[in-house]
């Protein structure tokens, strides 16, 4: 068992978060701040981050694990935070993924690191290995809801118009003088939620709009995936810059649809296994429709300005009909699949699929569902592209410029 973060500790210890989505997590750390907690956002994203997670984590175990770990070792290692005086802060989802298992991984590795009276914070919501000094409460909880959809708009809107800019940078100053806005909002506790939120995202979508573009065609790629290697930079190789650098337009699935779709897992529960009605009922009729207002309304400030929106979770769950079954969960589950149907509907046939290797959900909900996507959609072009430290990126990378070479042919016969 890792040291327990306590009440005292709170007062003077720094909290390391390792970075799954740049854009997302610059905001979603603020709600921490704000509620007394000192973070760091960890952004070294070096070699060594893999090869200190080698020396600590078997290579056989999911290669996002290997990461963060690696990241967090190298952070200290490094002296981005006195080791006598930090705290690491990881997911578990307590489910049958290996995802449930990274908090016992990075116990045992900063042990054999030499650093065991470092606490480890288990970040979950099911009660498991509570730290009396770091509570999830309801306030801290809402607060980095709303950054989430903060991350969302931000992370689609600079999707669309950044491959298109005509002065270029002007996209990515945009996004990081949100992220500094939506910073000081919360730090003053004021003016992110309710009524606000929408009329932020409305501004946001305005500024965007305003970004002058050029008329041209691209190439549309999709990327979906287990959720770290779809959205982390260090995780992906950069996959994101990779395709913009070969002249496409890139498209990712909101992180909301993530956390709607595992708060609807619920209810799928209660209708085939009899399990937690009562939490069900609370889903299916309080939580998420609730929760679908905001999907909501971050569709309509996309529209507003003829942006692309993503898919509602009753359109997702309409796109698995026929080819997954809702009661698929584990990993992401059926919405990996409905994510790729609904790129494809979008314009978005080309898909690069991230999953790390081995990773045994993925190859049954992404690469195991490319056949019946294929017969059902001709001209989708998918290619599933396994991550691990022994994967080399000119690998991965020619593998996706073979699925770009399809891309352009289809694009210039259209």
């Amino acid at each position: 068992m890792s040291v327990p973060f306590t009440k005292e500790m709170k007062k003077d210890y720094t909290i390391l978060i390792p970075n799954m989505s740049p854009i997302h997590f610059e905001i979603m750390k603020a709600p921490f701040a704000l509620n007394g907690y000192k973070c760091i956002l960890l952004n070294n994203t070096s070699h060594n981050v893999i090869e200190e997670g080698l020396r600590y984590v078997h290579n056989d175990m999911c290669y996002p694990a290997l990461l963060v770990i690696g990241q967090m070792i190298d952070a200290i290692k490094r002296g981005i935070a006195d080791p006598n005086k930090c705290a690491l802060i990881i997911t578990q989802t307590g489910g049958g993924c290996r995802a449930s298992n990274y908090y016992y991984l990075l116990v045992k590795a900063l042990e054999k690191a030499g650093y065991p009276q470092i606490p480890v914070i288990s970040l979950n919501f099911q009660g498991m290995n509570s730290n009396p000094g770091f509570k999830i409460t309801l306030p801290i909880l809402a607060q980095a809801f709303t950054g989430l959809l903060y991350g969302d708009m931000l992370m689609m809107l600079s999707h669309q118009v950044r491959p298109y800019e005509k002065n270029k940078g002007e996209t990515d100053k945009l996004v990081k003088a949100w992220q500094e806005k939506l910073t000081s909002l919360y730090m003053n506790n004021r003016g992110y939620f309710g009524s606000n939120l929408k009329k932020n995202f409305n501004k946001m979508s305005d500024d965007f709009k305003a970004i002058e573009v050029k008329d041209e065609k691209k190439v549309k790629v999709g990327v979906v995936g287990e959720i770290y290697m779809k959205y982390a930079p260090l995780g992906n190789n950069n996959l994101e810059a990779f395709l913009e650098e070969e002249g496409c337009e890139v498209m990712l699935p909101p992180m909301l649809g993530f956390f709607l779709y595992g708060f609807s897992n619920s209810i799928k529960d209660n209708e085939y296994y009899g399990r937690k009605p009562l939490y069900a009922f609370f889903m299916k009729h309080i939580a998420l429709p609730y929760l679908q207002t905001y999907e909501k309304a971050m569709a309509n400030a996309l529209e507003r300005n003829g942006f692309k929106s993503p898919a509602l979770l009753k359109d997702l769950q309409k796109n698995a009909d026929g080819i997954i079954d809702t009661g698929c969960k584990m990993g992401e589950g059926w919405l990996l699949t409905a994510e790729m149907v609904e790129l494809i509907e979008k314009g978005y046939s080309n898909i690069v699929c991230t999953q790390p290797f081995g990773c045994l959900p993925n190859h049954i909900v992404a690469k195991g569902m490319i056949r019946p996507l294929k017969e059902k959609y001709p001209l989708s072009n998918i290619v599933p592209i396994d991550y691990d430290p022994s994967a080399t990126r000119v690998n991965q990378e020619n593998r996706i410029k073979l699925m770009l070479a399809v891309a352009r042919e289809n694009l210039n016969t259209k």
